[in-house]
């Protein structure tokens, strides 16, 4: 504050003093007055003031601005206007214009009036506390604010809202404002505030960040929205740009899958406005961000899957052979691509499948690849088009296998009629463009790397070089070229071409002794490697001498000693006569001390700024850190620690073939184990199912004994004389013995109803005698009378006895029959026990009918259920019918509406012009009643005519004003 005061008092005489003192006097009132209204118009005349004479005001006003805030919150009109002010002081967005002291233009007031405005830190925290106001008035200026202390003293700001409590729930509640002016500046807040600080980031996006954001994207209209889109958009990358966690978070809430709309551009050809562009440019770059190389591999993996699995990558690869489409996306497009297969099997396998939209189709790769070795096409579409290829064949050894398979003589085509990537590579390979040299080498070396087998088949490539001469390999085609050197016109940088080679030499010789045996058999080679590193040569060519004295130190080392005249001892005393091994030595270390070769080994993808910085590959820096060691050593063996070597060597290749022969038997013992393993789940199975089926035997034989039971009980009940049946019988079968207990039992029954039959024949014999003892005369009427009444009583007690005779002989009748049917089911019973094949009983019949029933009704809820579902889409059918009717209707009444609008209009307009001719035609009538006036005065005779003519002009005139009322009044 005094560094200010001193400021000020440095500042000359004249006007400005003036205004010095009406900002003292003005923050006098500010501080003194006890009226709200005077407070209030001090502040706004220093909010007028703040623009032009801004460290005038921030010097005298600040602290009587933050009393403001502390002591009139209740009015928000003064509030507004001190956020304002506040606003102007430490903001830098509008530089203040000074002509006579230029040293004011220079110093940064907004950084160091914001150090005074954070020094309490209960001024950010009354800020926060201002943000909750729903007042226009105070909440966009209070964010304005926040905002430009962030962006002046971002890292001290994010410390003091992290520790405040709730500070950036509080922040987050602006992108809930319905209020777009106020959402869209939360957005470039929450940018400031998110910006390098992890734990606020966490923070943010665990308040639901992700969620509220993608949906203002989507109400924005994606691509094709504004530039609140690029906002939104500039946020989810500050939240996931190496952020672990929010990244790992993104994904598992289902966020990948809501980008894929943001690419569904379309097949159009044009509409590319600048904004769709820039926003599109920033959606390709958040996917990056998910995919990065520099992100944990775990974490790539996982979102490049779900990127296939969503149909993100399939949305991309669209744009990518869609027409229309503008460089700089195109460009992106490729190198997003190529983060999303980098490394991953399945993208990479779908991306060998994709077909440019051509008749007929080519595979992408071979149409990116095109365009690659196209001198014409843009340099940084060139340079995204190799890290694609790259990216595709990065641990991808079928890919790889793809590519080197194009190459060789049973594949290649016969007719011509189609290219194929390994031509393309060729072509590119031996073309006059050292650019096109350079990315087609490390293209190819890319499909040898870290693949010994391909390394094997690339040795089989034969080309043609002219009519009449014997084909050559592609080995040696390549040190042919190398050693022309700059003999051949090249476009482009001298060295560029001969790098490229040697990078791919030395990757396709590294790890592989067959194609050391190869390139040694040529006898011109090793003669043209001692003497291009022995050569002192200026700094630009020493690049080459390094890389050929990397690529002889691999000759040497991966030697298996099969070529007598260049065996590992023979080509060391070489160097040490024709170099020396610490010449070579420090021209080997020429690769890693070049300036360009630690901008290479950052990153996988080759961003170079122009042509000419196009030198390493990132892949082969790694190579060229993995082998400098060991061929600095290998250089300085001696023979018997070259022999004791080789002896080791010969040791771990037996162990390595008796490691690999146990490998081959643990391989195939697992094959075995693994059938063994299906045998026995398939044997598991077929138990469980038997044991399914005993269970369900068990169950019904159970049953069965159960009602076996409870027969038994019921045919005790009904035999009690029989006796109680022991509690001990056996249960676990019918024994013969009932059975024949039953018999038994049956034929006393038997015995019972012949005896109760014999008892019946007796009563009806006697009541025959009493009948008939009825009818014999020889006795007195007395008692005659008396032996009918008696034999009455006796006939009627007989009837009564015979009733009950017969009602228990029926009874009998019944047990005995349902007796019956009992024997023939247990019999049938214990037949079905005895072969083990349970009999449905009653209750499965029962249970099938009531199983009918209920499909019954089932069929009939259905049917009802049916017919409702299609009521219901009748009625909405309807309602949607009367909504379109209501709708034009509602669009007829607006064009109406209108319409009468402008005819009221039209009816207005003419009144007035009808008025206007009424009061310059009653003028004009003045004016020649005045001039016939005149003439009779001069005595010039006005004839009679005239004055009718006039007189019949009147009456018309006066006719034309009527009409005119009335149709005004209509």
């Amino acid at each position: 504050m005094n560094f200010l005061r001193g400021v000020m008092g440095g500042q000359s005489a004249g006007p400005q003093h003036t205004e010095a003192e009406t900002i003292q006097k003005l923050c006098d009132r500010v501080s003194s007055s006890t009226l709200l209204d005077d407070r209030r118009n001090a502040v706004r005349a220093l909010k007028s003031l703040s623009k032009k004479y801004r460290l005038e005001v921030g010097i005298q006003a600040m602290d009587h601005l933050i009393h403001v805030l502390q002591t009139d919150r209740s009015d928000s009109e003064i509030i507004g206007y001190a956020l304002d002010t506040l606003y102007n002081i430490i903001s830098n967005d509008e530089e203040e214009e000074v002509e006579e002291n230029s040293t004011r233009q220079s110093e940064d007031f907004g950084s160091q009036f914001t150090e005074i405005f954070i020094k309490q830190q209960e001024n950010v925290t009354l800020l926060l506390s201002l943000l909750e106001e729903f007042d226009f008035h105070v909440r966009w200026p209070g964010v304005k604010l926040l905002t430009s202390l962030l962006k002046q003293l971002g890292p001290q700001v994010q410390q003091i809202i992290l520790v405040s409590p709730m500070g950036v729930s509080r922040l987050m509640d602006l992108l809930a404002d319905s209020r777009e002016v106020i959402r869209n500046d939360g957005v470039l807040l929450l940018q400031a505030l998110t910006r390098s600080n992890g734990a606020i980031q966490k923070i943010v996006a665990f308040e639901n960040a992700f969620e509220r954001l993608l949906d203002i994207i989507t109400e924005e209209g994606n691509s094709d929205g504004g530039i609140v889109v690029e906002d939104c958009l500039i946020l989810l990358q500050n939240l996931l740009k190496n952020n672990n966690s929010n990244q790992n978070f993104f994904k598992e809430g289902s966020y990948i899958q809501r980008m894929k709309p943001w690419f569904d551009v379309g097949d159009e050809n044009s509409g590319w406005s600048a904004q769709k562009v820039t926003n599109l440019h920033v959606m390709l770059q958040l996917v990056r961000v998910l995919v990065s190389p520099t992100n944990p591999p775990g974490a790539t993996s996982s979102c490049q899957k779900a990127m296939f699995q969503c149909g993100l990558l399939q949305q991309l690869c669209t744009i990518l052979m869609a027409t229309g489409v503008p460089a700089d996306i195109l460009t992106e497009t490729i190198n997003t691509v190529s983060e999303v297969i980098r490394g991953y099997q399945v993208n990479q396998d779908y991306f060998a499948s994709v077909n440019a939209p051509s008749n007929p189709p080519r595979p992408a790769i071979v149409v990116l690849l095109m365009s690659m070795v196209n001198e014409r096409q843009p340099f940084v579409l060139r340079c995204a088009v190799l890290y694609c290829f790259q990216c595709f064949l990065y641990k991808n050894q079928k890919g790889q296998g793809e590519i080197v398979s194009t190459l060789l003589p049973s594949t290649i085509d016969a007719t011509g009629n189609s290219v194929s990537a390994g031509q393309l590579l060729c072509g590119g390979l031996f073309s006059t463009d050292s650019l096109s040299n350079w990315c087609a080498a490390v293209a190819l070396a890319h499909a040898l790397q870290e693949n010994a087998t391909q390394k094997e088949q690339l040795l089989r490539v034969q080309l043609a070089t002219s009519i009449g001469n014997p084909p050559v390999s592609l080995l040696q085609q390549c040190t042919n070229i190398l050693s022309q050197g700059d003999k051949i016109d090249r476009r482009g940088s001298k060295i560029q071409t001969r790098v490229g080679l040697l990078m791919l030499l030395c990757t396709w010789l590294s790890n592989c002794p067959i194609a050391v045996t190869h390139f040694l058999h040529n006898s011109a080679n090793v003669p043209f490697l001692t003497g291009q590193i022995a050569e002192n040569l200026g700094e630009e060519e020493q690049l080459v001498q390094g890389l050929c004295a990397l690529l002889l130190g691999i000759s040497i080392y991966f030697n298996d000693n099969s070529l007598e005249s260049y065996m590992k001892e023979k080509l060391k005393q070489l160097i040490e006569k024709r170099i020396g091994k610490e010449n070579f030595i420090e021209k080997l270390g020429f690769i890693s001390k070049h300036e360009l070769y630690s901008r290479a080994s950052q990153k996988p993808q080759p961003n170079f700024p122009s042509p000419e910085y196009m030198i390493f590959d990132h892949e082969f820096t790694k190579l060229v850190k993995e082998l400098e060691g060991v061929i600095t050593k290998a250089i300085y063996k001696s023979s018997e620690e070259d022999k004791k070597e080789e002896e080791v060597k010969k040791t771990l290749e037996q162990h390595d073939s008796i490691v690999t022969h146990y490998k081959n038997m643990i391989r195939e013992q697992d094959l075995q184990l693994e059938e063994l393993k299906q045998q026995i789940s398939t044997l598991k199975c077929q138990n469980e199912q038997l044991q399914t089926a005993v269970t369900q035997q068990v169950s019904q034989i159970q049953q069965h004994k159960d009602q076996y039971n409870l027969l038994k009980v019921q045919l005790g009940k009904d035999n009690q004389h029989q006796g109680s049946y022991s509690d001990k019988t056996q249960v676990n079968g019918i024994q013969s013995e009932e059975v024949g207990r039953l018999r038994e039992e049956l034929e006393e029954l038997k015995s019972n109803q012949e005896l109760l039959q014999s008892q019946l024949a007796e009563k009806n014999s006697l009541i025959e005698n009493l009948k008939s003892s009825q009818t014999s005369p020889g006795t007195n009427e007395q008692s005659s009378a008396t032996a009918s009444a008696r034999d009455s009583e006796q006939i009627a007690e007989l009837k009564q006895e015979l009733a009950t005779l017969k009602s228990q002989l029926n009874s009998q009748s019944m047990e005995i029959t349902k007796l019956q049917t009992e024997k023939q089911e247990l019999l049938q019973k214990t037949e079905t026990f005895a072969k083990s094949v349970p009999v449905p009983g009653e209750s499965e019949a029962g249970m099938a009918t009531k199983t009918t029933d209920v499909e019954g009704r089932l069929s009939a809820l259905l049917q009802e259920t049916k017919e409702l579902k299609n009521e219901i889409k009748a009625l909405s059918e309807e309602r949607t019918a009367i909504k379109e009717q209501l709708d034009a209707s509602n669009s007829t009444i607006a064009i109406l509406q209108n319409e009468k609008n402008k005819l009221e209009m039209d009816v207005t307009d003419s009144k007035k012009e009808q008025d206007d001719l009424l009061v310059l035609l009653a003028d004009q009538d003045q004016k020649i009643f005045s001039l016939k006036n005149k003439l009779k005065e001069l005595g010039h005779p006005v004839e009679e005519e005239d004055e009718l003519e006039s007189g019949d002009q009147d009456d018309e005139e006066d006719e034309d004003e009527d009409d005119g009322k009335d149709q005004g009044h209509i």
